[in-house]
């Protein structure tokens, strides 16, 4: 094997691995920082021995043991801590080690602690809400994606140094609040819970709709977010808007590669080809949402959210949308978490179950909302609604506008061809 094949077994590796190895070495240090630093070290260890001595027959166990072995050889360098840790070792739930077990004994069982408990602590450390989202967002792509400072900068069209930067100091506020390597109990979990959920959704939503940018899909983040959350699915599987959330993803990641064209531009939900949908990702999500109402608990927003995506997923041709359906799934989803946003989308159902002029008068509603005024979507949902009623000229405007609110380029020409649309007779379809 070539020294540029070993490199790259080594990459892929650890980025299926890294996750594991920093949640259960941050088991024993409680900082998850330090926790990286180690795994870290493991991953310098095999870019060096890796090319030499051959890729070992369980190389993710390898890094395992090395970033094990690192954190024990920090810990005896530090008699300062050995006394703490030796505390934390009874702390951490060792129910065999007896209060005659030497200290090594101690971490030894703290390090073989079940690796699915310790990626769940992880994941609920790192979207902390004590972070700002975009800290939990970066924090969570570095410590459980295994992406680079530079992966990340790039996915979200941002300097690297800025990510870095808040990268460190995210690791440094989980520090210094000494927040707990733990995932909550009780009521603390619902809070919590949709925090995690909350930045799972984050990344999907970046690369199924990107705020910035020559691309208007990233299907990387998408992909990346799916995988969070079937882990999270895996590890709690009694939490419906888990389910919820996966089945909302998987359904839309079905279509991603219909969305946009061979030149990569945006092709609209009614105009596109729906057999270029992938069957797999809607069957998994369909399933996701019987999960998640299986369970037995009132839908949350994102089982509410998965399920209108379900009526699109069941519709083999766009005219069989069930546009009644979603309607009332949206007014249930208003009455759970009410948003201006979430008004917006209920418009653009309402309007396509009962007619433009019923929309346009949700539409109307929000015009004095603050928090939509650099909002492109509100003045490109009225241009819409204004083509179809005929006021040609008041839609142009609108599509205009719409247009110079958005920072996706794709997304901005998509809405000046909306625009030009109005001088034209025909109807340009949403």
């Amino acid at each position: 094997m070539s020294a540029g094949d070993t490199r790259r077994a080594i990459e892929t590796v650890w980025r299926i691995e890294a996750a594991k190895v920093i949640a259960v070495v941050a088991r024993l240090t409680h900082d998850i920082g330090r926790a990286e630093e180690f795994a870290q070290d493991a991953l310098v260890a095999a870019l060096e021995h890796w090319p030499e001595d051959g890729i070992p027959e369980r190389p993710a166990a390898w890094l395992m043991t090395t970033a094990k072995n690192r954190a024990r050889d920090q810990l005896r360098r530090n008699p300062l801590l050995e006394s703490k840790h030796r505390q934390l070792g009874y702390e951490l739930d060792v129910r065999h080690a007896t209060a005659q077990a030497d200290f090594q004994e101690a971490i030894d069982m703290a390090l073989d602690d079940d690796i699915g408990d310790n990626l769940l602590r992880l994941i609920f450390t790192a979207c902390h809400p004590l972070l700002s989202p975009e800290a939990r967002v970066a924090l969570t792509l570095r410590l459980l994606g295994g992406l680079t400072t530079h992966e990340i900068a790039r996915a979200f069209l941002a300097a690297e140094p800025t990510i870095a930067q808040r990268i460190v100091r995210a690791k440094r506020t989980l520090s210094a609040a000494r927040v707990p390597f733990e995932v909550p109990r009780g009521e603390a979990l619902t809070g919590r819970l949709g925090s995690v959920l909350e930045v799972i959704y984050l990344i999907f939503n970046e690369g199924y709709s990107a705020t910035a940018g020559d691309r208007w899909v990233r299907p990387a983040l998408c992909d990346e977010a799916l995988r969070l959350g079937r882990i999270l699915a895996e590890l709690m599987p009694r939490e419906p808007e888990v389910h919820g959330l996966v089945a909302l993803m998987e359904i839309q990641a079905s279509r991603i590669h219909a969305r946009v064209d061979p030149d990569g531009e945006p092709i609209l939900l009614l105009d596109q080809d729906r057999a270029r949908w992938d069957p797999l990702l809607i069957r998994r999500g369909l399933a996701a949402l019987e999960r998640a109402v299986a369970i037995g608990a009132a839908l949350g927003p994102y089982s509410l959210q998965a399920a209108i995506a379900a009526c699109h997923a069941r519709a083999a041709l766009a005219e069989e949308t069930d546009w009644g359906r979603i309607a009332a799934l949206y007014d249930a989803l208003a009455q759970l978490t009410p948003s201006p946003v979430v008004e917006l989308n209920r418009a653009v159902a309402v309007a396509m179950a009962f007619g433009p002029l019923a929309g346009m008068e949700i539409v109307d509603g929000l015009s004095g909302e603050l928090s939509l005024k650099g909002y492109h979507l509100l003045p490109s949902v009225r241009g819409d609604l204004l083509f179809k009623l005929g006021r040609l000229e008041e839609a142009r405007r609108e599509f205009q506008r719409a247009a110079s609110l958005t920072a996706n380029e794709q997304e901005r020409r998509l809405l000046r061809r909306r625009a030009i649309a109005c001088g034209k007779s025909d109807p340009y379809r949403n």
